[in-house]
C-alpha cells in the first residue's frame, strides 16, 4: 500500500476518497531506560534506547493505520500525520499516533 505525507501522488489521481484511518502506539518508559536515558544526557549524545521504542511505536502505529485502509479498500493513504506525546504519571509513557486519509487511486 502507498502511504505518503502528501495528499496527492503524481500521476495516480484519486479516484475514491475512503474517510480518515489512525493508527496508535504507546510505550512505556520503565526505570532500567530512564537511567540508561539520565546518563546519556549528562554526558552527551542520543538515547539509542529511547530511538529504538520509538521507532518501534511508530512502526506499530503505521502498519494499525495501514490495515484500517486496507479494510475500507484503500489501495492508498495520503495527507499522514505523525504526532508523539509523552502521557501517564510521570511522563511514563511515550505515545505515537498517525492519521491519513484512506483512498483509491
Amino acid at each position: 500500500m502507498l502511504m505518503t505525507t502528501t495528499t496527492v501522488v503524481e500521476g495516480k489521481p484519486v479516484s475514491r476518497y475512503l474517510g480518515v484511518v489512525t493508527g496508535e502506539a504507546i510505550i512505556g518508559a520503565n526505570v532500567f531506560r530512564d537511567l540508561l536515558a539520565s546518563v546519556r544526557d549528562v554526558v552527551g549524545g542520543r538515547s539509542a534506547t529511547y530511538e529504538k521504542g520509538l521507532a518501534e511505536a511508530r512502526t506499530v502505529a503505521m502498519k494499525e493505520m495501514e490495515q484500517r485502509a486496507g479494510e475500507l479498500g484503500a489501495n492508498a493513504v495520503i495527507g499522514i500525520d505523525l504526532d508523539y506525546e509523552v502521557l501517564g504519571q510521570n511522563n511514563g509513557m511515550l505515545m505515537v499516533s498517525v492519521s491519513g486519509t484512506a483512498v483509491v487511486c
